[in-house]
């Protein structure tokens, strides 16, 4: 008889290799909100693997702008240059140029689709892009898929950066791309020496504040205006719609050159329909309540340092971050899991992160907490994080 050669016999043993090294993914299916108090899989949890940092998502002022724009529609129909460009979009991106201090913005369905528009408009063949190792993958596969010259570069190594743009060909393009808020680690960038270097050698930078954007800065305007930079603003501002926002989409801010090169060029923009009008003027409302109503960071901020001295004291090695992305490195993958299936028993929702995601060895558990949750919510994780991370790795879901 001859051996299988079908797509299934062929894809079957690497999903049976995935299982065998701890590394196979499932879905969870939530009924309800997406609220830190969750349904999953019928079980109630305390939901803190969600990237809604302020608790917008399921905020009554953001879901009745959405249910009120679903009373003119429910799809946009078309891509944006065929008819589906909506009062709404127009008014968000409005706000997102005011909001982030760039002369324009672009929306975008996704984040994916944001960076890989922008990088394969702007880079070709004979340009260079330089990125830190561990930007989030939108960066590298556009990147890859520009066919421009790439170069990682250690992770924040500045003087890896430097060299990077020394040794790249003057004539060329060179681009240095980061993110703002790396989302495994939950550490910042340094994008002011960044904007430095770029500036002096003659080359851009575009920065992902997908994980920023709403968080940080005085008024959420992200890590721009966390930072002060000023005049010294990233040529390429990238953030999404779907984290501290709670709806969904992207957007790039820019000059007006950028933007109306981007409407010309950006293949992920031009030949997607637009997105739903009714999640547009959500985030808009979304975007109103993190400018007008800081009281939510003000909160969020406290929970963050308030868990961290908790784990402190409950001896939990967390990663340096002072972001609500808070990791708690495990090591192996299996120990991993099951601190998380262990912690899911426990009535909390947090997330097993593996390789390829992070680096071979640092299997993770990513804690990401939101305004939405109570101070008694988080040092009640603490205490089910200590018993977690301390038990053997007996079972693995």
């Amino acid at each position: 008889m001859p051996p299988d050669r079908s797509l299934d016999a062929r894809l079957a043993p690497r999903l049976a290799q995935l299982k065998a090294q701890d590394r196979y993914r499932t879905r969870r299916v939530i009924s309800g909100g997406h609220g830190v108090h969750a349904v999953v899989d019928g079980r109630k949890l305390l939901n803190f693997c969600s990237n809604d940092y302020l608790g917008l998502a399921t905020h009554p002022k953001v879901l009745a702008a959405a249910q009120a724009a679903l009373g003119e529609g429910c799809g946009s129909t078309a891509s944006p240059l065929l008819g589906g460009h909506n009062r709404h979009h127009r008014a968000l991106e409005d706000a997102l140029a005011s909001a982030t201090g760039y002369p324009r913005a672009l929306l975008f369905t996704s984040g994916w689709a944001a960076n890989l528009g922008v990088l394969r408009a702007l880079l070709g063949r004979n340009d260079v892009l330089i990125a830190d190792e561990l930007n989030h993958a939108s960066l590298i596969d556009g990147g890859r898929l520009s066919g421009a010259h790439c170069r990682r570069v250690a992770h924040a190594d500045l003087a890896g950066f430097a060299a990077a743009l020394a040794a790249a060909p003057h004539p060329a393009q060179r681009l240095v791309v980061t993110d703002s808020v790396f989302s495994m680690d939950g550490d910042l960038a340094p994008l002011t020496e960044l904007r430095a270097l770029t500036r002096h050698a003659g080359a851009s930078l575009m920065v992902d504040d997908a994980h920023g954007f709403g968080v940080l800065g005085a008024h959420g305007g992200g890590i721009v205006e966390h930072l002060d930079m000023g005049d010294l603003r990233p040529e390429i501002y990238v953030a999404t719609l779907g984290k501290s926002l709670g709806s969904a989409g992207a957007f790039v801010a820019g000059s007006e050159t950028l933007i109306e090169y981007l409407v010309q060029r950006a293949r992920s923009w031009v030949f997607s329909t637009a997105p739903p009008p009714a999640l547009s003027a959500a985030a808009l409302v979304a975007l109103q309540i993190v400018q007008g109503e800081p009281e939510h960071r003000r909160h969020l901020n406290a929970l963050i340092a308030r868990f961290r001295a908790r784990a402190a004291e409950a001896g939990l090695p967390l990663m340096p971050s002072l972001t609500p992305i808070q990791p708690l490195v495990i090591g192996r993958d299996a120990d991993a899991l099951a601190a998380s299936a262990r912690l899911m028993e426990a009535g909390y929702w947090v997330a097993a992160i593996r390789p390829p995601t992070v680096p071979e060895g640092t299997a993770r558990l990513r804690i990401t907490l939101s305004a939405a949750h109570g101070t008694a919510e988080v040092d009640g994780l603490v205490h089910a994080l200590r018993e977690a991370v301390r038990a053997p790795a007996e079972v693995a879901v």
